[in-house]
């Protein structure tokens, strides 16, 4: 049984310490409710992965994740057949005798036979009801294969030559993210409802480092968050998330650290930025500057 209220979407969420505004609660609530697909479109780490997660986790359904990359093909993420196990079944027929082709042909292609990737694995029944099916970074596919997604997530079915087509008897509960890299074809997103996921404001990021990082002092997490907040204002290539924002703050807590100093944040800058580039702008005084402007945002004077 699904959620019944937007607030009991936002206790379902925050139960697995997943933090978000009513609007995200909003929308996840009516894509269940409609059983509509749920696009989410923002920045790396802002969240988006964990949402289906958290839905999985909450509900006590199976997660199947299909990771988007380039060149992804249908035998990669609906199905394909073990050739390996094909020919074992060939050598043994040839080897007794008396083979029948068209019986051997027909043996084949069962689904003793059939390798199920997620796509299909989604359609098929799962135990406890429908599975959360996460289609992650659809923005790093091409466009043959957006437009057969458009076409398995029209009808929640798959047609295999071989075998004919597989209608999912309940469909998925169909999550798909997007860094926005491309943009995605507007056939695609009409099929389904659209959330931006922004960066949260600094109370949101304090909740949310709150529920993922627990032993982080307050004083501390302030400081974490205020830092970062004011280092995405920076020109960067690749400004952190909050993916980046718990990583810090648990390599700070293994370092027993107390409060931030140049020192420190020279120390860990690889927990919240991953290109050279970006450590290069913070080096010498660019972190005392930023760090000198997030204290003074804290300082209630």
């Amino acid at each position: 049984m699904y959620l019944s209220s937007i607030d009991e979407t936002s206790a379902l969420l925050a139960g697995q310490d997943y933090i978000c505004g009513r609007d995200l609660s909003t929308v996840v609530f009516l894509a269940l409710k409609l059983g509509r697909p749920l696009f989410l479109e923002g920045e790396a780490g802002v969240g988006k992965t964990e949402i289906a997660k958290a839905l999985a986790a909450g509900l006590d359904r199976r997660l199947i994740r299909l990771q988007c990359y380039e060149g992804l093909d249908a035998s990669s993420a609906v199905y394909e057949w073990n050739f390996t196990q094909q020919m074992i079944a060939i050598r043994a027929a040839e080897a007794s005798g008396g083979v029948d082709r068209a019986a051997l042909t027909s043996d084949l292609f069962t689904e003793d036979f059939l390798i199920e990737r997620p796509l299909l694995e989604a359609m098929r029944p799962q135990p406890g009801g429908a599975p959360v099916l996460l289609i992650d970074e659809l923005d790093r596919t091409d466009e043959p294969f957006e437009a057969y997604l458009l076409e398995a997530l029209s009808d929640f079915q798959i047609t295999i030559p071989e075998l004919g087509t597989i209608a999912a008897p309940e469909p998925p509960i169909v999550i798909l993210t997007s860094n926005r890299t491309r943009e995605v074809h507007d056939a695609l997103k009409r099929r389904c409802l659209y959330h931006w996921v922004d960066y949260p404001s600094f109370e949101r990021e304090i909740e949310i480092l709150q529920a993922r990082a627990p032993e982080t002092a307050d004083a501390l997490s302030r400081e974490v968050v205020a830092f970062v907040q004011h280092l995405r204002t920076e020109d960067l290539f690749k400004k952190p998330g909050v993916a980046e924002t718990i990583d810090w703050a648990k390599c700070l807590l293994a370092l027993d650290v107390i409060s931030l100093s140049p020192e420190v944040i020279a120390d860990t800058l690889g927990a919240i930025l991953k290109y050279q580039d970006d450590i290069q702008k913070l080096q010498g005084s660019e972190a005392k500057r930023i760090l000198d402007e997030a204290k003074a945002s804290l300082d209630p004077a």
